[in-house]
Formats: structure tokens, sequence, C-alpha cells
């Protein structure tokens, strides 16, 4: 058993039944203020024993996630380990001022605090080991960076280090909208849980707090703001030992084979056929035990136990095969293999061109050009679902048919691909702003599209994402789009598909003026594709844990999750063939139940565009969270209006709180922002 220490300051937590239990701790900073802890902590141990302690770092209100801690910890917990979640600054039930945005200088320097703090206690072994999923995950490599002297290694699930082109709010260099951004500064604003205290001195520091997102938008280009926390440029730096766990339906899978080459540090990396999820609980199918492989991880450093981990190849890889696109499967075919790092030695290249006639060939394209008519709205029915590269898209043929598309002839032998697919375009357009979208696709012999990667690039950055600058009409640009990391297997009989486009809504905020853009073709300079191929060879094979189920916490039950596997999806989709304009609805609702009470959100955004007029675009998003307690109800509601003009984003967030239905405080923060190349 664990022992139970309650913290009358946060409230007594409910004994549970099993073998995992909770203390409570407040660690104070240099300023005075103070941040919220649990504390998982081993028990029945030798008198005077230490641990070595893992730090999970977020602002995701540990109060409200303690089922879900409880659950995930306890694997760590029976190993060995104390396991500290705490919540960052002015979120959850920590203290101070929210955050103006993530991974700010104040976050991670608090962290610093944290780490040591830790590694001082009288259980503690001096050792921590930091890991995370997401944010928990960046602000591992984050905290890598700034090497603090007890943080001996770390694990960085579904992360990157890369902040401007890959994280949610500038994907490739352009302004990216979806749901996080509609809930995630509301979430930031509430009060600690269970008590909820809504005074003057919480609406200063939370209510009142701008929301983040204004932030984001006046930083529309690259620059030291995404500099302050990428490892971009910064590898050397990383002298903490680092295990990089992905997904191939994750957004945020480019980081490993980079970490692999890049850090000098050990670094080991997995990637397997998952979401943005933890692998013991995946979706789409395939779990693993990832914690297992963790635990051997921070064994080998912070207990200094040969585990024999070292001793394994760098990367364990799931080579994913065919499948259709269907957001509903419940698993995807393929298997695991070891290799023995990044950049695989035997990998090799394979280029198709694209010719006139719309095919895909391994020889040289006689020279030529093909156009494309702007289509801002192309995504709604075919790429909107997909945030950040990230799910399992539909079918892509509604997209390829407003698309440039070269297929190549059915394979006759299988053809696997794993790396970067990389995709030259000589392109120009008829207007000063412009951007490319390029897919690979898998076209299976009954005609169904399965997307397998992609990219963009915004065309105002062929020079520089830094100092990006106006197309001049007609000019030509030889883009080199590297495509998102992926792996694959065509199989015989299917064909290779490219489509090229100049939007994909509502992912990527279209640019603001009607144009036709032109594809060159040719031998020496043409359109092509280069597919990273790995010849067939035997190669040995990881063997993975089946998942462990964690204990259950009494108290917490999730009532509704919600729309989880198509977070953001559009529900339905509408156009006027008169104006142009098309727009897409996606709703969501779901609920939990706490020792407290009941928490419900509901959630609706809609994408709005127009093929005649791309300026005239918005996103309208309207969250609440709703906390059912036993003495009221507060319901706490932001409305988000994201519009754009030729020239400037206009961005308006409206905050409301209700007791028992009566409004009792608002606040609405509305500024225009001119347009910087977007």
């Amino acid at each position: 058993m664990l022992a139970i220490i309650g913290c009358a300051e946060e409230g007594v937590l409910q004994e549970p039944r099993d073998s995992l239990a909770v203390e409570q701790a407040w660690l104070e900073m240099p300023d005075g203020v103070r941040l919220a802890a649990d504390l998982f902590m081993p028990e029945g141990g030798r008198a005077g024993e230490r641990f070595p302690v893992l730090l999970e770092y977020l602002p995701y209100r540990k109060s409200e996630s303690r089922s879900r801690n409880h659950s995930l910890y306890s694997y760590f917990v029976e190993r060995g380990y104390v396991v500290a979640r705490v919540d960052i600054r002015g979120t959850g039930n920590s203290e101070g001022r929210t955050i103006p945005y993530e991974y700010s200088d104040i976050e991670l320097d608090d962290g610093e605090v944290v780490v040591d703090w830790l590694s001082r206690q009288p259980w503690s072994s001096g050792k921590v080991g930091m890991f995370g999923i997401s944010w928990g995950g960046f602000n591992a490599i984050q905290m890598a960076l700034r090497q603090p002297p007890a943080l001996e290694a770390f694990v960085a699930l579904m992360a990157t280090e890369e902040l401007y082109q890959e994280d949610v709010h500038y994907i490739d260099g352009i302004l990216h909208t979806d749901s996080w951004m509609m809930s995630h500064d509301l979430y930031n604003s509430l009060p600690g849980a269970p008590d909820f205290v809504v005074d003057e001195r919480w609406a200063q520091e939370r209510f009142e707090v701008e929301p983040s997102v204004f932030t984001y938008l006046r930083h529309q280009r690259d620059g030291p703001f995404w500099d302050r926390a990428s490892a971009r440029g910064r590898y050397d730096e990383i002298r903490i030992p680092g295990f990089h766990i992905g997904g191939w339906y994750d957004g945020y899978r480019n980081s490993l084979p980079r970490m692999l080459e890049q850090v000098d540090a050990p670094v080991k990396a997995m990637i397997g056929p998952w979401d943005h999820v933890f692998p013991h609980n995946a979706w789409p199918g395939r779990s693993i035990e990832w914690r297992h492989e963790a635990v051997r991880w921070f064994d080998h450093w912070l207990k200094d136990e040969d585990t024999g981990i070292l001793d394994e190849p760098a990367l364990a890889v799931f080579v994913r095969d065919w499948h259709p696109p269907d957001a509903e499967i419940e698993d995807v075919a393929g298997g695991w293999r070891w290799e023995d790092g990044w950049p695989l030695e035997r990998g090799r290249e394979q280029v198709f061109f694209a010719h006139a006639d719309n095919t895909l060939r391994g020889e040289p394209s006689s020279p030529g050009t093909h156009h494309l008519d702007y289509k801002a709205s192309i995504g709604l029915e075919g790429g909107g679902p997909v945030m950040w590269w990230g799910g399992i898209a539909p079918d892509q043929q509604p997209m390829d048919d407003a698309s440039l598309v070269y297929d190549s002839a059915p394979l006759e032998e299988p053809l696997e691909i794993l790396g970067f697919v990389d995709v030259q375009l000589p392109v120009s357009a008829d207007a000063t702003r412009a951007n490319w979208v390029a897919r690979l696709s898998d076209v299976s012999p009954d005609g169904q599209v399965t997307l397998v990667t992609g990219a963009a690039f915004n065309g105002t950055h062929r020079r520089s994402a830094r100092e990006p600058s106006d197309l001049t009409p007609g000019e030509r640009i030889d883009l080199d789009l590297e495509m998102q990391f992926t792996s694959w297997v065509f199989r015989p009989g299917h064909r290779i598909r490219l489509a090229i486009s100049n939007s994909q809504w509502p992912m990527l905020w279209p640019t603001p003026f009607p144009m036709t853009t032109t594809l060159e073709l040719g031998a020496s300079r043409g359109a092509r594709v280069v597919l990273p191929v790995v010849p067939p060879e035997d190669r040995p094979s990881p063997r993975f844990e089946e998942p462990t189920p964690g204990p259950n916490l009494p108290g917490y039950e999730t009532l509704d999750a919600g729309n989880v596997t198509g977070y953001g999806e559009i529900q339905s989709v509408e156009r006027d063939p008169l104006t142009g304009e098309a727009f897409g609805v996606a709703t969501n609702s779901g609920g939990s139940r706490y020792p407290w009470g009941v928490e419900r959100f509901e959630e609706r955004i809609e994408h709005r565009t127009s093929d005649r007029n791309p300026a005239a675009t918005s996103v309208q998003g309207v969250y609440s969270l709703t906390q059912e307690l036993a003495d009221r109800t507060l319901r706490f509601e932001q409305d988000l209006d994201l519009r754009s003009d030729v020239d400037d984003f206009r961005l308006t967030v409206t905050r409301r709180l209700r007791i028992d239905g009566e409004l009792v405080r608002q606040k609405e923060w509305d500024e225009t922002i001119p347009r910087d190349f977007q």
C-alpha cells in the first residue's frame, strides 16, 4: 500500500481502495508563489530509503486529471520511483498569474526550481527524470536544453523541438487554427478544484489575463519568439540522455530522426501506429507497454542499473502497410523492426517525375506546364479533420478533384518507404501571396485514396521564414518540400499519387487573393517526388510487453469523453455555388464526474471561407465548461472570433462566468493585427 496525506488547503482526497495514493505538497518559488504538486510515493520500504523522482510538469489541472495520473503513474511507483505531477504557475491548483503562453521563461525558470526541489527531499535519491506527452514532452526537451544539475534523463512522447514550423500555431509557416486554441485558455482561467474560489484575486490573475492566442497571432513569422524554446541549431546543448516516442498519426513525429542524427548525448527513439495518445492506451490499436521501456531507460540513468537498453539498436520502428482511409479502423497493418540509427545506411532514393498526361514515371518528363485555379476551400471534405498532419485522414479524392494529380502505374512489386519524402516543385503564381500543399497518397485498386504524408509551404518564405517577402507575379520559385516523416508499404497493384494544391482549409489559413498557379514539368528542373526507399532486408524485431491496466481511482468517472478520435472533425459542410462561400461545422461535448461534482464541456466551431474572395475567411468557436457543484453551478464560457480581410486579422475573444445561470463576470479582448505574409 501507499500512504495518503490530505492537504486542507486543497481538499482531502478520498481513500483509494487499491495500492496507490497521493501526497500533496506546495513548492515555493523564489518570488513566493507556490506551485501545487501531487506526489505518488512508494511505501513499505526500508527506513530512510530514497527513490529517484520522475516529473510530469503541465498546465492541465492535476486535480481533475488525478484518476488519469493514478493509473498512469502506478507502473513507475511499483518499480521504485516517486512520481511528481506539478501544475505550472497560474494553472490548476498552483498560485500566481497564469503563464502568458507555452514554454515562457517563467514556466521554465520555475521548472528548474522544481527539479532542484525534488532532488533535495529526504525521500529523493537526488536524481530526477522528466517525462510527458505533448506539453510535458515539449518542456522535458526544453529543460534538457537548460541542463539543471539534478536532471539525469528524460522521455518525451508526441513532442517536437521545433516550435514555429511544427507546433499547432504555424504549420509549415502557415497560420493554423483548431479546437485547442478555443479551449486551452479557458481551462487555464479556471480556479483550482475542488473549491473553485471566484474572488477578485482569481479574476486578476486568471480570468482577466489575456488569452495566449493573441501573442501567437502577433508572431506570424519565425524569429526570437519561437527560438526561445526550440532546439533547432542548439542540439549540442542537449547533453542529457533522451528517449523519444512518436506516432505515425501524430503531428509531432519529425523530431525523432532529427534527435537521432543531431544530438550527441545518448538517444533512443520509438515510433508506432498511434495518434496523440500514450502507447499503452493507444489508438488506432497496436498498444504496447511503453512504460516498461521507459523504466529500463530511467533505471539505467537514475539507478545505475545495466538494463541492456543501450545494447539494443537506437530506433524501433513500426512499418505501416496499406489501410483504407477510414478513421474508424481498429488496427493498422504492418510490423515492428529495429534500425541501428538515422539516417539508414541501406536507404536509397527513387525519383518519380510528373508528366503532362498526369502520370508519375521514373523517366524525366518533356518540358511543359500545368495550371491550377486557386480554390481556398479545398480541405473541408478531405483534409479538414487532419490537424497538424496527424490523425487518419478521410479519402483524399474530394481534395484531389480540385488539385493537380499525378499517378504512377500500378506497382508490380511492393515498395517500402521510410523517412522524409522530398517534393521538388518549380512553381509560379499570378498573385503576391501563395501557399503550396503537396500530398502523397496510396490509391488502391478499388479507387480508395489513403493519405501517406504531406507538407505545405508559405511562398513568401521562399528566401526566409524570418524575413518573408511578397511574390513577384510570374516569378519562378523552386520549392523543395520535405514531407512529414513517414513509413509505408505500397502493395502490388496500388498506385502512388502526388497531389498539389494551394490550400488545405481549415488546417491552413488561405492566402487572400484569387489566383492561378503554374507548375513546370521537364527533365532537369521539372516537378518530381523523391521517395526514401528501403530495400527488403531481414532485420531483428523488438518484442514489447502487453499493456498493464492501471488501478482505478474511486470518485472519478468519465461520463462522456466526447468525440475523442475525431477531435476537430467537421460533421457538416455547405457550399454556395453562386457566391463561392463554403463553411463547415464541428461540434463536440462530454463530461466527467469528480468527488466534488460534475464537469461538462460543449464546443462548436464554424470554419468559413470563399473561393471567390479568400481574404474573407473566418473561424468562430464557442466553448463552455460547466462545474456542477454541491452548492452552486459555475459555467465558464469563451467565444472566439478570428476573421481576415486582405490586410488584417481581427481577433475577438469574450470570456464569461455565470453562477446559477446569472452572468456575474465578462471580459472581452478585441484586436486588429496586420497580416504578416500570411
